[in-house]
């Protein structure tokens, strides 16, 4: 009987992986939503580094799918973004020339076929909530004004560097304070939510023998937010706004999608285009001001409707991103260093699902730690592969789809545009195979279905063996 009683004690000391410290990098959609989803797995010591001073949420409107409002229930942050969203019922596609509709595709269902509404709302909106939830977390430390620098040694535990700037929001700068200090930190677990720019990803793809370069797409963003008191005095453009419909007009290499978010006060448009301002700048911007005079003449073939909602937009609020991207890694994971997010799969905005699988990527990452029978770096390691390849082949499957989309979207005058049109004629008709991706009721059924955490948590057991 005494045995058993210290094998039981032995066993309670033992570390938890709860009790691990976790490091995570970037305070976008993927960091926090991974800060938060370990933080309702139990995780007491999270750690998460962000180069801002402060979180001042910014950005356009965003499309909220329901497999990610199902992450978003779960881990407590969706009434708030649900009060102000807008549910999509359908949407219209439009040839952008004429504003001749295309194909019309209804979607009154979503919420009862998948258990989870199909949304339109605020990026800002979003992350605010997702940040609002972890400041209730106790054990996720934020640290802003921290620029990670690098990663000096992976094993045993992760050894990296920040630069901390002594002037913070949390820590204001004082006379005895340097300017920045380098702060030397460990972690058992480091994951990166870096972005497409992520510092880790070249560091680690160094390590491992590859490269992993940022590529140019040849394509761009406008993103506009009109609101509503602007668009009151037009009955055309005040019918697109109290709708719940999401419009999206197409050309050739570009195109317009737009619909109403934050209680159908603002109508957010958002473009894709050839890059035309990008070109001579250093590769490390991301966005320019542009002109409401270049952003008129890019759609300067588009029809009046367009060219009415771009003119009241305006001057000076004018914004162009440049979209970007990098091959497809060998590996995310290095002994306990994990990519989330644009780090390890940047993707083109056509399904609206880079966000969505920013987070879903968190709440794998979670799932699989949570269920580490040990805290060994080599048991981490292999939660971390299970992640990878839980994750892989989804989100190749998507950013591959979006590309596709997005070329079909912006055919030229050709025998392919025919045909593509041809078949959004024949979608209006049968309520199938939209050649717009996003709205296809098909491709939906693959995305808007999967239960990522559940997939983990059946799949775990047989791949912890395997892996």
């Amino acid at each position: 009987m005494a045995v058993q009683a210290d094998q039981a004690d032995q066993a309670d000391q033992a570390p938890r992986p709860q009790d691990l410290r976790v490091a995570i990098i970037g305070a976008g959609m993927g960091g926090l939503a991974t800060a938060l989803a370990l933080a309702k797995k139990g995780f007491s010591n999270i750690h998460l580094y962000e180069n801002a001073p402060g979180l001042g949420f910014v950005g356009a409107g965003i499309q909220l799918a329901p497999n990610l409002v199902r992450i978003l229930t779960r881990l407590g942050c969706w009434d708030a973004i649900e009060q102000e969203a807008t549910e999509v019922l359908e949407t219209s596609i439009r040839d952008g020339a004429t504003d001749a509709e295309l194909t019309h595709v209804h979607m009154p269902n979503i919420r009862k076929m998948y258990g989870y509404p199909h949304c339109t709302g605020h990026r800002a909106s979003l992350a605010g909530s997702i940040y609002d939830a972890c400041l209730k977390e106790p054990g996720i430390t934020f640290h802003f004004g921290c620029t990670f620098e690098e990663i000096t040694a992976y094993t045993p535990r992760v050894a990296f560097t920040v630069t901390r700037r002594a002037s913070t929001p949390n820590s204001p700068a004082t006379p005895d304070t340097p300017a920045e200090e380098t702060l030397h930190e460990t972690a058992d677990v480091f994951l990166a939510a870096d972005g497409v720019k992520s510092k880790t990803r070249t560091q680690m793809m160094a390590t491992l023998g590859h490269e992993a370069s940022v590529e140019d797409t040849g394509q761009a963003a406008y993103r506009i937010m009109i609101p509503r008191e602007k668009m009151q005095h037009d009955p055309e453009m005040l019918a697109l706004l109290d709708s719940n419909q999401v419009t999206r007009w197409i050309g050739a290499k570009r195109h317009w999608i737009a619909y109403p978010v934050h209680n159908k006060t603002i109508y957010n448009m958002s473009s894709t285009q050839p890059d035309e301002h990008f070109a001579a700048a250093p590769s490390a911007t991301y966005t320019t001001t542009g002109s409401k005079a270049d952003m008129i003449g890019v759609f300067n073939d588009f029809c009046p409707l367009v060219h009415r909602l771009m003119d009241l937009v305006p001057e000076g609020e004018v914004c162009e991103w440049k979209l970007r991207m990098h091959k497809p890694l060998p590996t995310w994971v290095h002994a306990t260093v994990a990519l989330i997010g644009d780090a390890c799969h940047p993707t083109l905005p056509h399904l609206n699902q880079g966000a969505a699988m920013a987070i879903e990527d968190a709440a794998v990452v979670a799932e699989v730690l949570s269920r580490a029978p040990d805290t060994d770096p080599a048991t981490l390691h292999r939660c971390l592969k299970i992640y990878e390849f839980v994750r892989k082949k989804r989100t190749t499957t998507l950013v591959d789809l979006a590309a596709f989309s997005g070329r079909t979207l912006h055919l030229g005058d050709s025998k392919a545009k025919e045909e593509r049109d041809r078949l959004f004629a024949a979608s209006k008709q049968s309520g199938a195979n939209v050649p717009d991706k996003w709205a296809s009721p098909d491709v939906q059924k693959m995305i808007y279905s999967h239960d990522c955490m559940k997939l983990t948590a059946d799949m775990f057991d047989g791949l912890y063996e395997l892996l």
